[in-house]
């Protein structure tokens, strides 16, 4: 059989391949952009299908102790299970994906939509974890502007875009009714008349209790980075950036642990004839057990603090090695001579071995060690490191502590 060439068929051919070739990167392009609407949970579903995990990134709570969550398809549920000391209940935030439907078991109080696009924070604690997770631009209120120290926070203060509105006891209602945020993050004390939770919730706010205060361990509380990272589905940031961090603090860690010598420590101050000495099991005495220290009341078995007198402190840690984290505005040996010359009897004021954690100060007297340092356990463990055995970190300077000296 012959075959008979067409006249023009080269022509005909390319246009044939020329339309096959743009079906398939048109179907392949529209199959791409279906797939990112459909599964991108960083913005509302248009097209809700119940067989979808909306969360394919989730995360596992390690170290804190306080804080659960318990994924579904569309939504994920949060439990507080320690808000504050002795507390007789919990709370439970139900984050449902926006744009699928709401789960009608639980009360509506309940339900935060997410991904949040506006958060107010009644704690600078909780400001770091914006900066961390890259949504500064998320924060459009917090309790006292003079307080903050995180550097990307600092930035959105002095162009406007943030408003105060008091602290936890007397935050100011009508001004968070007018900024609306989807979502107010705060602390509970269990002193109904301080605690802002209740009559925030009565205004119709959403409200989420942070209790990271209640951990007992220097990770422990850090992790809380992730409990923040829930309500804008920023998991698997939070899950790269805190296993970042509990890699360097327990690899810093390691280098104290097989040290014979361990220097003896005792903290605080006196306080209106009480001292409060952080108990044995505080995070406290972990990170000093971590950093290679002999705690002198590290055979205490309580997490609180220990009301101690004077002269029950004076007894135990007079020939202590070293002193850390007394009163704030203390900043020479004078300092603490003038509030008391009783402590001129302990042996690490007679040695210089003093160390402050207020080497970070603004000029509003905001102290970055009770805000970036709860976030940053293993630039703390390193500072204390450094002061205890020195000879371990020969290259690292100090970060948010500083030696008294005169």
């Amino acid at each position: 059989m012959k075959l008979v060439k067409l006249p023009h068929s080269k022509p005909i051919i390319f246009l044939c391949q020329f339309f096959l070739i743009a079906t398939l990167i048109i179907a392949c392009h529209s199959t791409a952009i279906n797939t990112s609407r459909d599964n991108n949970n960083n913005a509302c579903i248009q097209n809700y299908d119940p067989n979808t995990d909306y969360f394919p990134n989730k995360i596992k709570i390690i170290h804190a102790t306080g804080l659960t969550v318990e994924y579904h398809k569309h939504y994920k549920i949060v439990t507080i299970k320690n808000p504050w000391q002795n507390a007789k209940t919990s709370f439970q935030y139900v984050l449902v994906q926006c744009g699928t439907p709401t789960p009608k078991v639980f009360n509506q109080a309940q339900i935060i939509p997410v991904p949040v696009n506006s958060i107010v924070s009644l704690s600078t604690t909780h400001l770091p974890h914006l900066a961390k997770l890259g949504i500064v631009d998320k924060l459009i209120g917090i309790s006292d502007m003079k307080q903050v120290n995180t550097p990307d926070i600092v930035k959105q203060i002095q162009t406007g875009k943030i408003s105060e509105i008091g602290n936890n006891s007397n935050v100011n209602i009508e001004k968070l009714l007018e900024l609306n945020p989807d979502l107010v993050t705060s602390y509970g004390t269990g002193n109904s008349q301080t605690d802002s939770y209740q009559k925030l919730t009565e205004a119709g706010l959403k409200v989420a209790i942070n209790a990271e205060y209640m951990e007992d361990t220097p990770l422990g509380r850090s992790e809380w980075l992730k409990f923040t990272a829930l309500f804008f589905n920023k998991e698997e940031q939070a899950e790269q950036i805190f296993g970042e961090i509990t890699k360097k603090y327990e690899t810093i860690a390691r280098k104290a642990q097989s040290l014979k010598n361990r220097p003896s420590v005792f903290v605080g101050f006196n306080f209106k004839g009480t001292w409060y000495m952080p108990g044995g099991k505080s995070y406290v005495a972990k990170y000093l057990a971590d950093a290679g220290g002999n705690y002198l009341w590290s055979d205490d078995k309580s997490s609180g603090s220990l009301p101690l007198s004077f002269e029950v402190v004076l007894e135990r840690a007079s020939n202590a090695d070293y002193w850390l984290n007394f009163r704030q505005n203390w900043r020479s040996i004078k300092d603490l001579i003038a509030e008391d010359n009783r402590y001129a009897d302990f042996n690490a004021l007679k040695k210089r071995n003093l160390y402050n954690n207020n080497a970070r100060v603004n000029a509003n007297d905001g102290n970055d060690y009770w805000e970036g340092g709860i976030s940053n356990p293993d630039i703390v463990l390193s500072d204390l490191i450094k002061i205890l055995h020195p000879e371990i970190l020969p290259n690292y300077r100090l970060f948010y502590y500083r030696q008294i000296i005169e």
